[in-house]
């Protein structure tokens, strides 16, 4: 198989292409040279947001092509067109975020989505997600592959949610640890995401699937007990309800990552539905791999994680966490 990989130097694009390379698959990688392409792939450089910056790929043909682009939608749109005569499959990893909010638990890929064009600019996340999606679709037909996905955790993570817990409970001493315990949480490791978008991808799978973890394939609890097990055991984990955290102004998902309280944005983000692709194969590794795995990734960096410079950073201030507990 030939793949083309169209970003393939961080977080998902390097775990799509790292699993391609391990299966064998000739891939080339196309990027704008920030950072150094993986060893064992053909190097391809351009600026797609820039006129004439898809000139490297007015040639040669792939069996499948991964986009992982998050930014204007004529971006894909772009490439699309440009590959739609040469190219097998278009695989874009899409999100959940394209859907309607509120979002009722279980909802499946049937749900309203927000509007989007092909012909925009970059607008907000969940419009430029789904104008990608319309412009991999008009390009590509039944061709094209939406991976709706949902959280995405484990190694090259550069967003920063399971670093900063796993940088927290390394730490030590009492943790915040936000309740309830059970809380069921709904997300897929990377390479799980990789494994099944190549899978689709090389069966032809087309159309919308949403990929992530059944809700409660790990809880709250779970998951942060593993980050207190594998970074050293010195963590205290002081479970709080949701309402003193909500009282004290401390933010869900983004002071807390992960985390949302029960209610409207839990059913969001962590209830959704997913038979589709587990139906289609999606397999998910237990929570204790992805953390132990993180960590390990983590530590070989020297415990500093690379964080995307168009995302905000994640993370709650020590001294917020320290008042609250001194109040409890």
């Amino acid at each position: 198989m030939r793949l083309l990989m169209l970003g393939g130097t961080e977080f998902v694009g390097r775990a799509v292409t790292d699993e391609a390379l391990a299966r064998g698959w000739e891939v080339t990688v196309f990027h704008r040279g920030r950072h150094a392409a993986p060893p064992g792939v053909a190097d391809l450089l351009g600026d797609r947001t820039r006129e004439g910056g898809l000139a490297a790929l007015e040639h040669g043909e792939w069996d499948v092509v991964v986009d992982t682009w998050s930014g204007a939608p004529t971006a894909v749109r772009d490439a699309a067109r440009l590959l739609a005569g040469r190219a097998g499959h278009y695989a874009y990893i899409s999100s959940g975020s394209v859907y309607r909010h509120p979002r009722p638990a279980g909802l499946d890929e049937r749900a309203p989505l927000v509007g989007g064009s092909p012909d925009a600019g970059q607008e907000a996340y969940a419009e430029d997600k789904r104008g990608g999606e319309l412009a991999a679709a008009a390009a590509f037909g039944d061709r094209a592959l939406l991976v709706r996905a949902g959280l995405i955790l484990g190694p090259g993570e550069n967003i920063g949610r399971l670093p900063w817990w796993l940088l927290r409970t390394a730490r030590g001493g009492p943790v915040l640890a936000p309740g309830p315990r059970d809380l069921a949480l709904q997300y897929i490791d990377v390479r799980d995401l990789a494994a099944w978008t190549l899978d689709a991808a090389a069966r032809a799978l087309g159309g919308p699937y949403n990929l992530v973890s059944r809700t409660g394939h790990a809880t709250m609890g779970e998951l942060l007990e593993a980050c207190a097990h594998v970074t050293g055991g010195t963590a205290e984990l002081r479970w709080t309800p949701p309402e003193t955290i909500l009282a004290a102004g401390i933010q869900p998902w983004q002071e807390l990552p992960v985390w949302v309280p029960p209610g409207e944005l839990h059913e969001t983000l962590h209830q959704g539905g997913v038979e589709k692709a587990f139906a289609a194969g999606l397999r998910c590794r237990p929570v204790g791999e992805t953390v132990a795995d993180t960590w390990r990734w983590l530590r070989d960096l020297g415990g500093v994680a690379p964080l995307r410079a168009d995302r905000p950073v994640v993370g709650l201030d020590p001294e917020v966490e320290a008042r609250l507990l001194g109040a409890l």
